[in-house]
């Protein structure tokens, strides 16, 4: 029997109510201010025509006492499946026209549905969160709708990338579900993520503060280190979105997407010479060595404006996907702190969980010192990176282009931490501490009664870093398995990639590791 006319117009009319969303003034009135409504979103991220919708008639009646009833549109957020450049990818998008985009029972089923369906498809999950919170008239229920979405961030994280886009309200619970998740996007307008907000904050304590002090973009991602990545509008989230799939596995069981090259380019980089400045009391700009190692100088920089002392991010050396890991000598001379510690122990973490080989570039003078630090807790937040690198499996190559003191040494990634190849530029200097540092304590009764101090201090360095702090005496030990040019640091990079790719390392069972949070 052929389908009825009625039937067809009545299915019709219920798509077109779903996709109106809260309405169409209210999609028109968000365009107009250049704000992106849920259904743009999922649209701009998903190859045209691949979206396919979950609960898309999932409807759910609001009521309040002394509040009329209000039926809600898919319940207020949009969920389902599609592909991004070729690949399988699970979203979510809240929708703010509908009840604020806010979260009941019905609405957190519908994302539990699509982050489990993201882990029996391999998937990785995007997440656009535009949501004024909990639904109060739920009351329970909804709380319990954000344990439910919680646990299954957990599930997932390790099994499948979790990325979040703060494109919009972000508010008290709510906020721990992106916290949950491996990477956050915020958008630097509309876009606000907070505990408490301003007016909690004057009642509680007498302070006036603004929305931006307490839940902007720009303070997460530079202060609080809550955010990964800025975005100046809805588009941009999506475009970054875009970029960092494209170097991410879509699950643990699959290696990166990376597309090496026929043959490796053995040719020498003279320009990187030139990156050492002729004073090593001088800073070099690490950025600008990362730009020559990496494939056209794409560089996926994540948490940029956060422990800026510390790179971290993504890109490619002769087609093989790498994870970044750099001092930054260009600020607090590239020594550790607490921030630089968690901000990498984090990365590297993720990068061992979904198979990404770690390139770490060394230049660090240690680990910064002060009462601030110490009272703060630097020596838990420095166990992490030691944690973290010496439980990643994948591939580890390391560079040492100049200073590898101490501690930080090893918090770099040494050969005693399980990197698989140690490298060091003829400049590197490897020492329990710099040359300055180690005289003043060998020879101060010498130097203070020299005719010339300053001329003995320098003659005294220039030979500890000759006899104690020598490359060539890392590698006679051992401890380094090459000095290299610094114009073939790409190429032995990348030498040593292709070798490593195929490492296997097991470690002793156990339910996991206990590390120092």
């Amino acid at each position: 029997m052929a389908l009825s006319r009625e039937r067809l117009d009545d299915l019709r009319r219920r798509r077109d109510a779903v996709l109106s969303g809260g309405g169409l003034d209210k999609l028109e009135a968000r365009r107009a201010k250049g704000l992106m409504t849920a259904r743009d979103r999922l649209d701009h991220l998903f190859q045209e025509g691949t979206f396919q919708e979950i609960g898309t008639h999932a409807r759910h009646t609001a009521r309040a006492f002394g509040m009329e009833a209000k039926e809600l549109p898919a319940d207020g957020v949009v969920v389902g499946t599609g592909y991004v450049g070729g690949r399988l990818v699970a979203a979510f998008a809240q929708d703010f026209t509908v009840a604020a985009g806010t979260l009941g029972k019905r609405h957190a089923e519908k994302i539990v549905a699509v982050q489990e369906a993201a882990v029996k498809l391999g998937a990785p999950v995007i997440a656009f969160k535009d949501s004024g919170g909990a639904r109060i008239q739920e009351g329970v229920d909804a709380l319990s709708g954000y344990g439910k979405v919680f646990y299954q961030n957990v599930l997932l994280s390790g099994v499948v990338p979790q990325i979040a886009v703060i494109c919009g309200p972000c508010a008290g619970g709510a906020a721990y579900s992106p916290a949950l998740m491996d990477f956050v996007i915020m958008t630097r307008t509309n876009a606000a993520m907070f505990i408490t907000g301003p007016e909690v904050i004057k009642a509680v304590t007498g302070r006036t503060v603004s929305m931006e002090e307490v839940g902007g973009a720009d303070m997460h991602a530079a202060v609080s280190g809550n955010v990964h990545f800025l975005a100046e509008d809805d588009g941009d989230a999506i475009r970054i979105v875009q970029r960092l799939l494209s170097y991410l596995p879509s699950n643990n069981t699959e290696d990166p997407p990376h597309r090496p090259s026929a043959a490796i380019d053995f040719l020498e980089d003279e320009g990187m010479r030139d990156l050492l400045p002729d004073d090593p009391s001088r800073a070099m700009d690490m950025r600008l060595v990362i730009e020559r190692l990496v494939d056209t100088g794409e560089f996926l920089e994540v948490h940029r404006s956060f422990a800026e002392n510390i790179i971290v991010g993504f890109g490619r050396i002769e087609g093989t996907v790498v994870g970044i890991v750099a001092n930054q000598p260009m600020v607090r001379s590239g020594a550790l702190d607490m921030d630089a510690s968690d901000k990498s122990a984090r990365f590297i973490r993720f990068c061992n969980t979904f198979n990404i080989p770690l390139v770490t570039l060394v230049d660090v003078p240690g680990f910064l010192p002060g009462i601030e630090q110490e009272r703060g807790g630097i020596i838990r937040h420095g166990a992490k990176m030691l944690f973290a690198y010496a439980s990643s499996t994948v591939p580890k190559i390391t560079i040492i282009l100049r200073k590898a003191y101490g501690g930080s040494y090893l918090a770099m990634c040494s050969q005693e931490m399980g990197a698989d190849f140690v490298f060091a530029w003829p400049s590197a200097e490897i020492a329990v501490m710099g040359a300055e540092g180690a005289i003043k304590i060998l020879y101060n009764r010498e130097i203070k009664a020299a005719e010339d101090p300053k001329a003995l201090s320098a003659e005294l360095a220039a030979g500890y870093r000759a006899e104690f702090a020598s490359p060539y005496m890392s590698a006679g030990a051992g401890y380094i398995t090459d000095v290299i040019d610094p114009a073939v640091t790409r190429s032995t990079i990348a030498l040593s990639l292709r070798k490593a790719l195929s490492k296997r390392e097991f470690r002793p069972p156990k339910k996991h590791g206990n590390i120092p949070l």
